[in-house]
């Protein structure tokens, strides 16, 4: 399977590189380009998303952070720019790798090859047999051992995250989006930039917040409430008979 990809940037020279790289690497496919992160922006969002996008961060009308904002929900955002400093925010904004300027192809491969070993990962057939993972701990060498089924709810903290747990709560040196890549996809489910839930371990859900089984309530993001709400209808016992 060949993974679809757009690229963004205001520089044309920029998107022809990256164009060069993509064609000439095995298992990519150009889906599209623009210099105009408008257009960009409803070409990625439409009916056929790309799998990866390539993202200059200093756009002008819409900068490459507010892009990600809008459209890290359909697509798989990578970062490319010559400003080593907008590292820290893009991460926040769930990229999952941060180019710098100019891109040696020897890089372009090395990302490329990350995001290809996630996507296998997800496609796995074993995916759902997995029932525990381990992080590291605040101790040099020690290993913590988590598993999945009592998983309450993690949250984002800064560059650690929150795994709250039936049992307490660990902190582990990692983003959200790291480990949203290894939690089973129909039991987990993105609700909010910082918040991940166990979908088991919901009580309620109301319109825009949920809680639960612990009553711990959380709100729904305006960017995940609508994909998390199809989820939950599409369990959601329905009668036939009127009101």
């Amino acid at each position: 399977m060949n993974l679809k990809c757009y690229v963004v940037d205001d520089e044309y020279h920029s998107v022809e590189l990256l164009v060069e790289y993509i064609e000439k690497t095995a298992g990519l496919e150009l889906q599209g380009f623009s210099t105009n992160p408008l257009t960009a922006l409803n070409e990625v969002t439409g009916g056929h998303p790309p799998d990866i996008t390539f993202l200059d961060v200093d756009m002008p009308e819409l900068s490459g952070m507010e892009f990600a904002s809008l459209t890290n929900l359909y697509t798989t955002i990578i970062f490319t720019t010559s400003f080593r400093e907008f590292a820290v925010e893009a991460f926040e904004k769930e990229a999952l790798d941060f180019m710098l300027k100019p891109i040696a192809y020897s890089r372009f491969r090395k990302c490329i090859q990350r995001v290809q070993r996630i996507v296998s990962q997800k496609h796995s057939p074993n995916e759902q047999k997995r029932t525990f993972f381990f992080v590291k701990a605040d101790v040099r060498g020690k290993m913590i051992k988590v598993i999945i089924d009592d998983i309450m709810y993690i949250e984002g903290a800064q560059n650690y995250i929150k795994v709250h747990l039936v049992s307490g709560t660990i902190m582990p040196y990692l983003t959200v989006a790291e480990i949203e890549q290894y939690l089973p996809r129909e039991q987990f489910s993105r609700i909010h930039q910082s918040f991940i839930v166990n979908n088991d371990r919901i009580k309620t859900v109301e319109q825009n917040r949920l809680t639960l089984e612990n009553d711990i309530s959380l709100n729904l993001g305006r960017n995940f409430k609508e994909p998390f709400l199809i989820k939950v209808n599409d369990l959601l016992l329905k009668s036939r008979r009127k009101y």
